[in-house]
């Protein structure tokens, strides 16, 4: 399975999913002007992923902010991956961002897939 790789910009965020490597992070600043032409590859990748999914996949998510436009994306993909047995979220917020910390709990509560928060 090919590795996705997308390089963070100051509006987009870093993008590594690799599996044979069990590397599945999200990271960086998310409010492109085309969410749903961003994250397109993405929600591509996790949808054929799902099917030869690794036996545990943590999918770690480091955003530091992100729109309205980019929220409605990242919930379709932790939609995804609740699809993924042994999937687990493990959403990194800073100490002092609450209203990141608060974003992670929110997603929690909608997808049925564990959540782990981590401060960094």
């Amino acid at each position: 399975m090919d590795i996705l790789n997308i390089s963070g910009t100051e509006d987009t965020p870093s993008v590594t999913l690799d599996k044979s490597k069990g590397v599945f992070e999200i990271s960086g600043r998310s409010l492109p002007e085309d969410a749903a032409g961003f994250f397109k590859p993405v929600l591509s990748w996790i949808e054929a992923y799902k099917d030869q999914s690794n036996p545990a996949t943590n999918l770690q998510v480091k955003l530091e902010y992100f729109n309205t436009a980019s929220s409605k994306l990242i919930l379709d993909i932790l939609t995804k991956f609740e699809k993924i047995q042994g999937a687990k979220i493990i959403w990194y917020h800073f100490s002092d961002d609450e209203d990141m910390k608060e974003a992670g709990q929110e997603f929690s509560e909608l997808v049925e897939i564990p959540f782990e928060f981590k401060s960094m």
